[in-house]
C-alpha cells in the first residue's frame, strides 16, 4: 500500500556513539524522503562525532574512529539536513524515544533553529510492538517476508522501516488509517512536550512533569512553589531540548504570553 501523504515524509535512521540521548553523537544518518506524488530521494552521510566511538558501539554498526576521521561534523552539514527535511513529517524505528531526541540535540548544539513542533512523528516500532512485539529484523521478515541482511547500517534500516510501514498498512486495514496524523497519534507513547518525554501533556493539555518527585504535577505550579527545581534541571544532565522547553514555560508564566 502506498502512503497517503499530504506532506513529504522523511524516514530516517541514526547510528551513534552510544545510547545516551543527552551526550552521545551521530556517526551516520540516512534519510529517505517520500513525496506525496510517490517520488523518493535518499541520502546517507557519515558524521565525525568529535569524540571516540566506544568499541561496543562500533561492533554493532561497524563504524570506527578511522572511518569518520575525515568526515564532516554535524555542525558542518546541519543546515543542509535541516533544508532537506523542511516541511516534512518524520518516521523511524524507535525514533520517538531515541532518534528524534538525538537529532534535536545535534541541531541545538549546531545552533540550527529548526521548529519540529508542527511535525508528525511516526514510530514504526511502536506500531509493530502494539501489534506483534518484535525487533526491526523480525518485523521486516514478518511483514515483508525478507531477511534484513545489513541490519544496523543506517541505509538498510531506513529502507526496511519504510517498507515495514507500508506492509503494516496492508496487513491492518481495519486498525490503521493511511493518514499521517492518525499514525503519529497511534505510534506515540505519551503526548510529549519535549522529545525526551520528561514533560508531557495531561488529558487537559497542561504540561506536567513525567518523572521524579513532581511527577504528575503541572510544571507551572512547580515553578511557583519551587523555582529552585528549574535551576536544578538547567544545571543537571538533561537534554538541551528539555531545558529549552522548561525555559519557554517559565517565560510564558512570567510574561503571561
Amino acid at each position: 500500500m502506498n502512503l497517503n501523504l499530504k506532506n513529504p515524509i522523511v524516514f530516517f535512521d541514526l547510528e551513534t556513539t552510544g545510547t545516551n540521548i543527552n551526550s552521545d553523537r551521530i556517526v551516520e544518518i540516512c534519510y529517505l524522503k517520500v513525496h506525496p506524488n510517490g517520488n523518493e530521494e535518499s541520502k546517507t552521510l557519515r558524521i565525525n562525532p568529535e569524540m571516540h566511538i566506544p568499541e561496543e558501539s562500533s561492533k554493532i554498526h561497524g563504524i570506527y574512529d578511522e572511518d569518520i576521521a575525515n568526515c564532516p561534523t554535524f555542525k558542518e552539514v546541519a543546515k543542509n539536513i535541516a533544508r532537506d527535511i523542511e516541511g516534512a513529517d518524520l518516521a523511524g524505528f524507535n525514533s520517538n524515544r531515541f532518534d528524534i531526541p538525538v537529532l534535536a540535540e545535534e541541531f541545538l548544539r549546531a545552533g540550527v533553529d529548526i521548529d519540529m513542533s508542527k511535525r508528525k512523528f511516526i514510530d514504526v516500532q511502536v506500531i509493530f510492538h502494539k501489534m506483534e512485539q518484535r525487533t526491526l529484523s523480525a518485523a521486516y521478515k514478518f511483514y515483508c517476508e525478507k531477511d534484513l541482511d545489513d541490519a544496523h547500517t543506517a541505509e538498510a534500516d531506513t529502507r526496511a522501516t519504510y517498507e515495514v510501514l507500508k506492509a503494516q498498512l496492508d496487513r491492518y486495514p481495519a486498525d490503521l488509517q493511511n493518514d499521517m496524523a492518525f499514525l503519529a497519534d497511534f505510534s506515540a507513547y505519551n503526548k510529549n512536550v519535549d522529545f525526551a518525554g520528561r514533560v508531557v501533556y495531561d488529558e487537559n493539555g497542561v504540561e506536567i512533569f513525567n518523572f521524579g518527585k513532581y511527577k504528575g504535577v503541572a510544571v507551572s505550579e512547580v515553578f511557583k512553589k519551587d523555582l529552585g527545581y528549574y535551576s536544578w534541571m538547567q544545571n543537571s544532565d538533561f537534554t538541551l531540548n528539555t531545558k529549552a522547553v522548561l525555559t519557554k514555560i517559565k517565560l510564558r508564566e512570567l510574561t503571561g504570553k
